[in-house]
C-alpha cells in the first residue's frame, strides 16, 4: 500500500487471495496445473511460468453495509449483458435462489478486465459495472486513480 510514509506491506500471502487471484489468473499464461504439479514434485524452480504484460484491474462490488453488517438475498441483474472477452466477472458472495442470481456476501462480484495499459483495464471494469446492478451495490471509485 502507498502512504504518505512510502511504501507499505500489509499482508502477504501463501495462498490464493481474494480479490488478487481473480487479477493473477487473468494474466497467468502457464498451465496452473502444471505450476501446481511441479510445487508437488519439489521442480518448482525448473518450471518457467509466463505472464501476459498486459494489466489488470479488478473491482469489487460489495452489499451496501459492508465490511459491516449487510444484507443478503439482493437480486443481481446485468450479469448477461456483458459480451467483452476481456471482461470477467468472478462470483464470490453469490447464490442462485429461484433461477435468480441473490448476494449472499458482503463482497460479491470481482469485476476484473485485461487491457493493454492500466487505464484501459480500469476503463473496461467500470463499464462493466455499470450495466450491473443490485439493491445497494457499492464499489470503490478509485482503483487506480493514483497511476494516473
Amino acid at each position: 500500500m502507498i502512504t504518505d510514509e512510502g511504501l507499505k506491506v500489509i499482508e502477504f500471502n501463501a495462498r490464493f487471495g481474494d480479490p488478487e487471484t481473480e487479477v493473477y489468473m487473468r494474466i497467468l499464461e502457464t498451465d496452473l496445473v502444471e505450476i501446481l504439479l511441479a510445487c508437488t514434485n519439489g521442480i518448482l524452480k525448473k518450471q518457467k511460468i509466463k505472464w501476459s504484460k498486459k494489466s489488470v484491474c479488478c473491482v469489487v462490488c460489495a452489499s451496501g453495509g459492508y465490511p459491516g453488517k449487510y444484507e443478503t438475498g439482493k437480486t443481481i441483474s446485468g450479469l448477461d449483458t456483458i459480451h467483452d472477452e476481456n471482461v470477467v466477472v468472478f462470483h464470490a458472495g453469490t447464490k442462485i435462489e429461484a433461477d435468480k442470481v441473490v448476494t449472499n456476501g458482503g463482497r460479491v462480484l470481482g469485476v476484473t478486465a485485461v487491457g493493454e495499459n492500466l487505464k484501459t483495464a480500469l476503463s473496461k471494469s467500470y463499464d462493466a459495472i455499470k450495466s450491473i446492478s443490485f439493491e445497494g451495490m457499492q464499489y470503490r471509485k478509485d482503483i487506480g486513480k493514483k497511476s494516473f
